[in-house]
């Protein structure tokens, strides 16, 4: 696996070094076997790294032959609905009866977006382009699909900022109506450590579960991701290319 070199931001990495007891320090800087302070120091930072990456929850796994309904969740423009189309494609090709539902009535053009991928995806979807209340569409959609027997249901829903009270609340009432299997909080790899307090914003409102992180193709090095997996203790599952 290559890593490359990523500037974490002050919050996580301090909180950890702060909770370590002077003697650790001294121990962990001196290395052991006549390794230099240097390597030693990499590779504790490494080690510490990798640690808040993994937050040590058990990624959620959908149940073949049952209802598993994702939720995508995250800030304007960082790629939910092409990574929904993603999500459902990726399952569909293991063999899951997988499908897309549009609960986003914000956006202009979101729902032809979704259309329009779904499509081109030989996805099934769902959606309006006369309602305007997502909680409504989401909670039919599922409905809709659940009959039908599908197995994987992926709700897209409206891009917020945690600035957004009405729409975060209007988060809530989708989630609360579809009761969502796993929510997914969908990172850009460019918004570095902004992302913490976001993903704090979110996490305080539903339960986010999974992360993913988009962009990564950028010259973004995805920082932000250690941020936002330290703030909503859920694992990252996926990355976008």
């Amino acid at each position: 696996m290559l890593f490359q070199p990523i500037f974490t931001g002050f919050s996580p990495f301090f909180r950890y070094f702060k909770s370590i007891s002077p003697f650790q320090k001294r121990n962990k800087l001196r290395g052991d076997c006549g390794r230099s302070q240097q390597a030693s120091l990499q590779k504790t930072v490494f080690n510490e790294l990798l640690k808040l990456v993994d937050p040590g929850v058990t990624p959620f796994t959908p149940t073949k032959g049952k209802r598993n309904v994702f939720m995508f969740v995250g800030l304007q423009g960082s790629g939910k609905t092409t990574t929904c189309t993603k999500m459902a494609y990726y399952y569909q090709r293991k063999g899951w009866k997988t499908c897309l539902i549009c609960a986003d009535t914000f956006r202009a053009g979101a729902f032809d977006q979704l259309k329009q991928n779904a499509t081109k995806a030989r996805i099934p979807f769902y959606g309006s382009y006369s309602e305007i209340d997502p909680v409504k569409i989401a909670a039919e959609g599922v409905e809709k699909f659940t009959k039908e027997g599908f197995e994987i249901i992926i709700v897209d829903t409206s891009g917020r900022h945690k600035q957004e009270a009405s729409l975060f609340e209007e988060m809530l009432q989708v989630s609360n109506a579809v009761t969502p299997d796993n929510v997914v909080f969908v990172m850009d790899a460019s918004i570095g450590q902004a992302c913490e307090a976001q993903a704090r914003a979110f996490s305080q409102t539903v339960d986010v579960a999974s992360v993913i992180i988009t962009k990564l193709d950028s010259h973004a090095k995805g920082g932000g991701a250690l941020s936002a997996v330290a703030v909503t203790k859920s694992p990252v599952i996926l990355i976008g290319v």
